[in-house]
């Protein structure tokens, strides 16, 4: 296995395909860097690098007890950029994984990122405060917390189905993409998993949007159940200087997986750009 041990002693599981110009991806909550394959697998035939690594606590990545917070992750990514000495990287991050790379860009800058991309992403926050009324309240998350702490089997089954949006009118989502939602998830450590919730919801990434100097695309779906559009997406997009934003009407969370070529074809774009 390609891992790396990072100061805290926790051993982070990566793959790095390909050659050329780097494109590194954070992966969504619960699951892990497979998540990323048909992006991957894709660019590394049109001539890039791709690196993804698992989130501490989620896939082959050893399960710690700490470091399970924003903060925590954006190090992880920090720890594997620098342990590959990857330069002029395009950092890549769907839902949570935005979240990793804003806090990435906040703490390290960009010396070593030529772009980001952020899809589905969760900032700048998703939890209802006084400063971000159009938020979701905090029992949604008290919700997924009680669900992953209870039958988080059936619970990660019933979740696929909000992510790829299956539950709306003439959706054509395949078992097989709900059933690896599934298998990913199981993968993730349940005091990880629990304890991600409060990381994705409730970190403001406000300030790190705002250190944002290099070329970033803002991908997201307009349908979106899981980081509703409006409170995530079109704040981020105002947020970072000259960000480019596009989204896909009628598209769920789950684009990487649901809208894949046409993720791809504007990743490319973009990257090429």
């Amino acid at each position: 296995m390609s891992t790396i041990t990072t100061k805290d002693g926790t051993e982070i599981y990566y793959k790095d395909w390909g050659t050329g110009p780097v494109i590194t991806f954070s992966h969504g909550w619960p699951l892990n860097s497979d998540a990323w394959d048909g992006q991957m697998l894709f660019l590394a035939q049109n001539g890039f690098r791709v690196v993804a690594h698992d989130r501490r606590g989620h896939g082959r990545s050893s399960q710690a007890s700490s470091g399970n917070d924003m903060d925590g992750y954006a190090e992880d990514l920090a720890a594997v950029i620098e342990a590959l000495d990857l330069k002029d990287a395009t950092l890549v991050g769907h839902s949570t994984g935005g979240g990793e790379v804003a806090r990435y860009i906040g703490r390290h800058g960009s010396k070593r990122v030529a772009k980001a991309v952020l899809i589905a992403a969760v900032p700048p926050i998703m939890l209802k405060t006084e400063a971000n009324p159009e938020g979701l309240p905090i029992e949604v998350f008290d919700g997924i917390r009680a669900g992953v702490a209870g039958d988080r089997s059936q619970y990660y089954k019933e979740l696929a189905v909000a992510f790829y949006g299956a539950n709306r009118p003439g959706a054509k989502v395949s078992q097989g993409t709900l059933d690896q939602f599934w298998l990913w998830s199981m993968q993730a450590g349940a005091k990880n998993a629990y304890e991600s919730v409060k990381a994705f919801s409730e970190t403001d990434f406000t300030e790190d949007l705002k250190k944002f100097d290099v070329p970033t695309l803002v991908l997201h779906g307009e349908d979106d159940q899981i980081v509703p559009v409006k409170d995530s997406a079109r704040k981020s997009a105002k947020l970072i200087k000259g960000a480019k934003d596009i989204y896909y009407p009628g598209a769920p969370h789950g684009i990487t997986a649901t809208h894949q070529d046409q993720v791809n074809a504007d990743l490319l774009a973009f990257i090429r750009s």
